[in-house]
């Protein structure tokens, strides 16, 4: 199979199974457990927490393992006291979006490139009389877009505001440093970045105050209750331990398939790249057809061995037009018409080059 869906998840790295396996039959302790075999599987946790910390830039006490990046999110905003005010961004992931409508939120509009706009504080601060806390992604899972969030929190800065950004996307493909955003709330995923699925974590602001979802046990300093998924919080670590001393190459590789695959689209009539002229993820494209039904070329596509995405794999199906595109102003006919192609570390220039020509032929007539 060609795979190009690396947005919605990565294929386990070797490595990361190998640091994974000793905790899952081995060192099978309780970490709250006094007694040696519980400290071990403790320290493992923490050299984790080290890991994670060093791919963001962040200190290892502001990382908070999840169960993923959703659980982060929703974290971030429902942590918030109950009548605080929110404004998010009109693109965000659905873990962001569905805990956003439950609060007092307003909702942040974008440009036709998926951008905010953070050109004066007005244009925050007419979405409410006053709020808590906003809420921007630092890169777009389906267009792959990338905020300008430095500028968004020098904005707000004199506002004492808090603000959180969904990095999950950004992680491991481009650098982040907590540090140097300036933000308060961070939300990241390991299965994004060739870690194990059901691990990410919220890095907070030492400065903050976050109230858990759940209580009862104490761990994460009494910010996450419940005994640790210590295996694949280690892959978690071990994968962000590979994704900073990678990250050069990585992307490069990526980039490079990226251009090659934005080229062999231009050959094909009526294809449009949307935000092609911002700075986007290096691995994302996510093109339409006019003409074309993408949720059908999508399963031609995949008739033909080829896994690509319509959209968010949180909320694709249903034949609805993805609420990026929508918010981007993206024609109804052509939002329909949509594909994601993510690209990954096991791509190929070859599979780019097949993925065109049988595109090709499934889309301009004989």
């Amino acid at each position: 199979m060609i795979y190009f869906d690396h947005n919605a998840t990565t294929p386990i790295d070797k490595r990361v199974v190998e640091a994974m396996l000793p905790y899952l039959h081995t060192f099978y302790g309780n970490p709250s457990s006094l007694y040696r075999m519980g400290r071990v599987v403790k320290s493992a946790i923490e050299t984790a927490r080290e890991h994670v910390a060093a791919l963001v830039d962040a200190q290892p006490t502001q990382v908070f393992f999840t169960s993923g990046g959703t659980e982060a999110n929703n974290l971030a905003l429902m942590s918030v006291p109950p009548n605080s005010k929110i404004v998010v961004s009109t693109i965000e992931h659905p873990s962001v979006i569905d805990p956003a409508r439950k609060k007092n939120s307003s909702f942040l509009p974008v440009d036709s490139n998926g951008l905010v706009q953070p050109s004066s504080k007005e244009v925050f601060l007419s979405q409410s009389t006053s709020f808590d806390l906003v809420s921007v992604m630092l890169a777009n899972n389906e267009s792959g877009v990338i905020q300008d969030l430095k500028s968004i929190v020098q904005l707000l800065d004199d506002e004492k505001i808090i603000v959180h950004t969904d990095a999950v996307q950004a992680i491991g493909k481009i650098p982040v440093s907590f540090k140097e955003l300036g933000v308060n709330l961070m939300s990241l995923s390991s299965h994004k970045i060739y870690g194990p699925k059901g691990s990410g974590a919220l890095i907070i602001d030492k400065q903050l105050e976050v109230e858990p979802l759940l209580v009862g046990g104490g761990q994460e300093n009494g910010l996450r209750s419940g005994t640790e998924n210590v295996a694949a919080i280690v892959g978690f670590g071990k994968a962000a331990e590979l994704a900073l001393i990678e990250l050069d190459r990585r992307k490069e590789h990526v980039l490079k398939l990226r251009v090659l695959l934005e080229q062999g689209l231009k050959t094909i009539p009526d294809t449009v790249i949307f935000a092609e002229q911002v700075e986007r993820l290096p691995n994302t494209v996510q093109f339409g057809m006019l003409g074309v039904d993408g949720e059908m070329l999508l399963m031609q596509l995949d008739q033909k061995n080829i896994a690509v995405s319509s959209g968010s794999a949180c909320s694709s199906g249903g034949g609805k037009v993805s609420p990026v595109l929508a918010a981007m102003g993206v024609d109804n006919s052509l939002a329909k018409s949509a594909l994601r192609i993510s690209l990954g570390q096991m791509n190929t220039a070859i599979e780019v080059d097949e993925f065109i020509t049988i595109l090709r032929s499934l889309v301009i007539k004989k």
